[in-house]
């Protein structure tokens, strides 16, 4: 079981973000950690639009054994610009976000902070030797210790929301768990999501953004229950192209989704500003409204924000509309 350090339990270091705006640029300050109340209601929390609840942050490190250790930073439903976490509408979903590539989580905070104002509880683990900043360095090769590092991640979340004395104390519903990720990242997710080497039945709901199937994980995919799943990925890709999201999107059992980015590269409909990003923003945060928090209206939603004329297109469909292609990496 992975242990959380720093102060028993969480890193000291809250603080405020307004509502998710997909363009406005993110408000932060100081807030107070908010007691921890000894009962928390179970009913589900009213989730909604992007920008519905106040996000907060807290910063905690996952250690596992064998000395790996993963900073972790935690968004979160606040309460007001001074308040603390919004305990009075909890426990809400998690959602669990692995980050690509030499690319720091801080590169995906806006689509993170949109999902936490949106009503989820958001962590963003960094991984060893994935960070540009990484004083070892970057070595991709480190990947196939993400998955475990991933259900590490979860089980400690889901352990500080169980317990008291965490600023996640009652936060966390560990009934309603989602995975998401991008590049790499979305390797990482879908495995253990689906994947037969590393899945974790904890897992509801998975949004993989240009992702892909991983020969070095060993073992099969889409053998199990069925997950339901969001695909979301570029037209004009290079780096992960079309059929690795294809091979993916085919194999996968209903529920399934498909967003196409017209046009859009690998990395920029995550982390830069503009239409592009509030597609997916939009789509994913219904999607997880949809199939981890219960709320049906997110189906509809979805399929309306995904069909934008020029920026995207969205299916259902058992086929997806990407052409089967080559992915470089994937089994088979």
């Amino acid at each position: 079981m992975a242990a959380v350090v720093a102060g028993g339990a969480i890193a000291a270091g809250l603080s405020w973000t307004g509502g998710g705006t997909d363009e406005a640029p993110h408000r932060a300050g100081s807030t107070t950690t908010a007691p921890v109340p000894s009962t928390t209601t179970t009913t589900a929390p009213p989730l909604g639009a992007d920008g519905t609840y106040p996000v907060g942050t807290t910063r905690l490190t996952v250690s596992e054994a064998g000395g790996r250790s993963l900073p972790t930073t935690v968004w979160f439903p606040a309460v007001g610009v001074a308040g603390g976490p919004d305990r009075a509408k909890a426990p809400y979903p998690l959602i669990v976000f692995s980050q690509g590539y030499d690319e720091p989580v801080t590169g995906y905070e806006a689509l993170l902070v949109d999902w936490a104002s949106a009503g989820f509880v958001v962590a963003g683990p960094t991984y060893p030797r994935t960070d540009p900043s990484d004083p070892a360095g970057v070595d991709e090769n480190d990947i196939v210790h993400h998955p475990a590092d991933l259900r590490a991640v979860i089980s400690t979340l889901l352990a500080d929301g169980a317990g008291s004395g965490s600023v996640l104390a009652g936060l966390v519903d560990p009934n309603r768990v989602g995975v998401t990720g991008q590049s790499d990242g979305g390797d990482v997710s879908l495995a253990v999501a689906v994947g037969s080497c590393c899945i974790d039945g904890r897992v509801k709901a998975a949004a993989i953004l240009s992702g892909a199937e991983l020969a070095a994980f060993g073992g099969g995919y889409f053998g199990g229950r069925p997950v339901p799943m969001l695909v979301v990925q570029g037209t004009a890709d290079d780096i992960n192209p079309p059929g690795c999201s294809a091979q993916i999107y085919d194999a996968a059992p209903a529920p399934k989704y498909g967003l196409v980015l017209l046009g859009a590269g690998h990395l920029p409909p995550y982390v830069e500003a503009g239409s592009v990003r509030q597609t997916v923003a939009a789509v994913t945060t219904d999607f997880f409204d949809a199939e981890l928090a219960g709320q049906q209206a997110g189906l509809a939603a979805m399929a309306s924000a995904g069909a934008v004329p020029g920026v995207s297109q969205f299916t259902t469909a058992p086929t997806g509309p990407w052409p089967p292609g080559p992915c470089p990496g994937a089994p088979g």
